[in-house]
């Protein structure tokens, strides 16, 4: 068996629009296509052996042990794969469920499906998954173990925090949208102007002074002391000399913390003599240089979060420890507890697991124990001298046991430090009595702290202190979002793109846009290139000032890793072509369909989708279209249309001259087509399709029809609008346009603009792509030779496999299928091609170049005009 590849999945795509999170490989099963698993001797047997777990995957008999079924009556091992896949993370602590397996066109190879958590573990899965399979069928040991502890190790190191990642799923719960915006915790909420970002539990409303102040635990102290909040009695110290001193003032019994120490890390307490105030104090120092000594208060551990100046939870900690039986060590007692299933690696269960740390050893040495101790009955022994459920505490909720009188305490501190999400430490007694009755202290308060303990306590209530977050970010009325308007379809794409954007920025946003030349923000571009997959739109989406966006959006992107964006308010499909067919499997038109109607099915269910009701592929994707659905048409009196509006449905169609927008019975006549200089006074069919859906989705979306019509009227086909887009340059003598046609549709369209051209000599310089199949290559040559009187063929780029002697055989063959004694030459280089061609021109002449390269065509051509003006002009 042999990967051929993998892809990551971010986003809607082709296998489901909700299950954004997809792994997508490739699987060539080579001899392994005439061996399913019912033929190969033991391997039922050894599977289950390995991975007795798979019993509960119920597969198509939909009862547990129903995958098991299917394995001992024969099934093809992409599908064993695809289940050993999901198990393996089911196993390493990230459970899924959502797989798929289907053949390509190409016998033998399938694609693997299968959902994940963390994007690096979903890769691993699926290598690890592909090794595990061949292990069984050669029946060698495979050590199961060891990939799932290596995918807890990934996880860990790539996943969100678990207070970061409460924050993100409660975003997810209440449909705002999130990017992650580097490999550790910054992530940002919301799309454009609305967008809001935090970093763990600090967001972009949590004040640095505040941060700087809580993150010096002496100025807090004194700021805290100095507003009549009660806490610890203590100094600072940065020298071994002065432990003597702290002593002298403090007294016994002590706790020394880093000065600038997180985490628990660094710190001891309980220090009852000058030796081990020394080395507490070296071990603090190995943190921070500073180092603070404060009178060890008795009583327990309470963490209370203050979110937005609201005490939203409370909870008692407790150091990790293990409790006596009489019978077993300490090392053997911290074993046993450990295999309590609420602990786990990391993050991944409620509890951590214990480990043993110089922190372990020193505490038992304090007791004279060591870790071969057996304590008495009931004994608790604590291992840990901090609560920090990282380095295995627990915690008890007591939210509803806080007096008032300490709510306000720790409401009024978040105050006074500055704090949006404020983390106090408590040593007192309990927290149903005032911290001042009870000799209670504040022994800290903490920027970002941490929710793990309050999300998932060992005992208590749960609390969604996220929620909290989001309320705060986005209180009652603030949207997350911005207008998200999407275009796909084979032709047509980038030039309703910018006649949308341009309608939109004239309705006085500020637009955001991709084309397959670069991405804008305004007018303004950005980005140079074919920039129409998911990375562009994400690009827009997290530009601060952009309001409104607007996507084009390829069937590439698609492909490779899924939209951009999780939803989108309009989704427009141009038409759907003979194009890129026989690539990334997709074959036929209805393959492509599928492709196309990703964005159709990202559409919000309120939200339209906006549809040519000419092409019967369209008409099929608004049929199952879970949304709005407004067609557009070159003729008011298609089937679709008038059934449509005929249920009050909304359309944009062409008549008697005018682009009208059509609500049932009625008619609200926009502007007269030839009124509108896309249209090239009418005579473009094409063009006309491409202002009609602008039209209509600006229409829906709720924009004025006469705005929109002042937007067609001024909206310029030119190299600066829509560059590559029958971009007309006037010379002397003769015209020179430039297009980007590249399939037969374009080229159909070009003709049919052609046709209204009166020219003695028409020129066209052509080539072909090499990714095409042979058909299209040879149509496009036969379409070519139907419309010029003389043609140029050039093949530089593109070849994407081919030879350029292969794909210029092909054009000459479609051109003389068409006629035989048509007159064309070859000339490899655009730039010679385009200056031969206007060499060649007639007083009249009109010349089209459809250039795979519009940036150097169109410059070629503007040089030419300078010269011409400067009175150089000489080819």
């Amino acid at each position: 068996m042999k990967i051929e590849n993998i892809q990551v999945l971010r986003g809607p795509n082709l296998w489901s629009v909700s299950r954004k999170k997809l792994i997508q490989m490739r699987l060539n099963l080579e001899e392994m296509e005439d061996r399913p698993s019912n033929t190969i001797d033991g391997f039922y047997e050894r599977m289950k052996a390995l991975m007795p777990s798979l019993h509960s995957h119920r597969c198509s008999p939909g009862v547990p042990g129903g995958f098991f079924e299917r394995v001992v009556a024969g099934t093809w091992m992409g599908h064993v794969i695809e289940h050993i896949a999901l198990e393996i993370q089911t196993l390493a602590g990230m459970d899924t469920g959502f797989g798929r397996t289907r053949e390509t066109k190409t016998p033998g190879t399938y694609n693997v499906v299968f959902a994940y958590l963390e994007e690096k573990v979903g890769v691993f899965a699926a290598e690890a998954a592909v090794n595990i399979v061949q292990a069984l069928i050669d029946g060698t040991e495979y050590d199961l173990e060891k990939d799932i502890q290596t995918m807890r190790e990934i996880r860990e190191n790539t996943r969100l925090g678990p207070s970061t990642g409460a924050i993100v799923q409660e975003a997810i719960s209440r449909k705002i949208p999130w990017i992650r915006l580097n490999n550790q915790s910054l992530v940002q909420l919301g799309y454009g102007k609305n967008q809001v970002r935090f970093r763990a539990t600090m967001t972009e409303k949590t004040s640095c002074i505040a941060v700087d102040i809580a993150g010096n635990k002496e100025e807090t102290k004194r700021i805290l002391q100095e507003q009549a909040i009660p806490v610890a009695k203590g100094m600072t110290i940065s020298k071994t000399e002065q432990v003597i001193e702290a002593i002298d003032r403090i007294g016994f019994p002590l706790v020394f913390k880093p000065l600038d120490g997180n985490h628990g890390r660094g710190i001891s307490i309980n220090i009852n003599t000058t030796e081990d105030a020394i080395a507490a104090y070296e071990f603090a120092a190995k943190i921070s240089r500073r180092v603070i000594v404060e009178r060890f208060v008795t009583g327990y551990d309470f963490r209370v979060l203050v979110i937005d100046n609201k005490m939203v939870a409370a909870a008692l900690r407790d150091p990790a420890h293990v409790k006596g039986d009489g019978k077993l060590t300490i090392q053997e007692l911290i074993d046993k507890e450990n295999t309590d299933p609420r602990r786990g690696y990391g993050h991944e269960n409620v509890l951590t697991l214990i480990d043993i740390d110089r922190d372990t050893l020193d505490l038992l040495e304090k007791k004279g124990y060591t870790l071969d101790t057996i304590p008495e009955a009931g004994e608790k022994v604590f291992v840990k001298s901090t609560a920090n459920l990282s380095t295995g505490g627990t915690s008890v909720d007591v939210t509803d046991h806080v007096h008032p009188q300490n709510i306000f305490i720790c409401e009024r501190i978040s105050k006074i430090i500055g704090l949006d999400i404020c983390g106090i430490d408590i040593m007192a007694r309990n927290l149903t009595e005032p911290l001042t009755d009870n000799g209670g202290v504040v022994l800290e308060v903490n920027a970002a702290p941490g929710f793990r303990m309050h999300i998932a306590p060992s005992e208590g209530l749960a609390r969604n202190v996220a929620g909290h977050v989001i309320d705060m970010l986005y209180p009652a009325g603030k949207s997350a979002r911005i207008p998200i308007i999407a275009i796909t379809g084979t032709n047509g794409k980038t030039t309703t793109t910018r006649l949308i954007a341009h309608i939109v920025k004239n309705n006085g946003h500020r637009v955001g846009f991709t084309t397959s030349d670069g991405i804008y923000i305004q007018n303004n571009m950005m980005l140079k290139g074919d920039t129409t997959g998911p990375v562009s739109s994400e690009f827009i989406l997290k530009d601060p000032t952009v309001d409104f966006a607007v996507l084009e959006t390829a069937r590439g992107g698609i492909l490779r890793s899924g939209l951009g964006f999780s939803s989108c308010d309009i989704g427009v499909i141009t038409n759907i072509q003979e194009d890129h067919l026989g690539l990334s499997d997709i074959h036929t038109l209805e393959d492509l369909t599928r492709v196309k109607s990703v964005v159709i099915n990202a559409v919000k269910k309120s939200g339209w989708a906006v549809l040519n009701a000419d092409n019967k592929y369209c008409v099929q994707v608004g049929k199952k279209a879970d949304c709005n659905v407004a067609y557009f048409s070159r003729d008011e009196n298609n089937p679709v249309i008038v059934a449509h509006c005929k249920k009050g449905g909304i359309a944009c169609v062409s008549e008697n001259g005018f682009i009208t927008i059509m609500k049932g019975d009625w008619k609200i006549r926009v502007q007269r087509t030839i009124q509108i200089p896309l249209t090239f006074g009418g005579t473009v069919p094409f063009m006309i399709d491409n202002v009609m859906a602008a039209t209509l989705a600006t229409f829906v979306h709720g924009f004025k029809t006469e705005d929109i019509k002042i937007s067609l009227e001024t909206f310029i086909p030119s190299a600066a609008q829509t560059p590559g887009r029958m971009n007309i340059f006037e010379f002397k003598d003769f015209r020179f346009m430039i297009d980007f046609a590249h399939n037969p549709d374009g080229y159909n369209g070009i003709k049919a603009f052609l046709s209204h051209i009166d020219s003695p000599l028409k020129i066209g310089i052509i080539a072909g792509t090499g990714d095409r199949r042979d058909d299209d290559i040879r149509e496009i040559g036969k379409i070519a030779a139907e419309m010029f009187d003389y043609i140029i063929l050039r093949q530089e780029k593109h070849l994407r496999g081919r030879t350029a002697e292969n794909i210029l055989n092909l054009l000459i063959e479609g051109i003389k299928s068409t006629d035989a004694n048509k007159k064309y030459e070859v000339i490899p280089k655009e730039i010679d091609a385009i200056k031969h061609a206007m060499s060649l021109a007639q007083p009249g002449s009109f010349i089209t170049a459809l250039s795979d390269v519009i940036s150097n065509a169109i410059e070629t051509v503007q040089n030419y005009q300078e010269q011409e003006r400067n009175g150089l002009f000489n080819v």
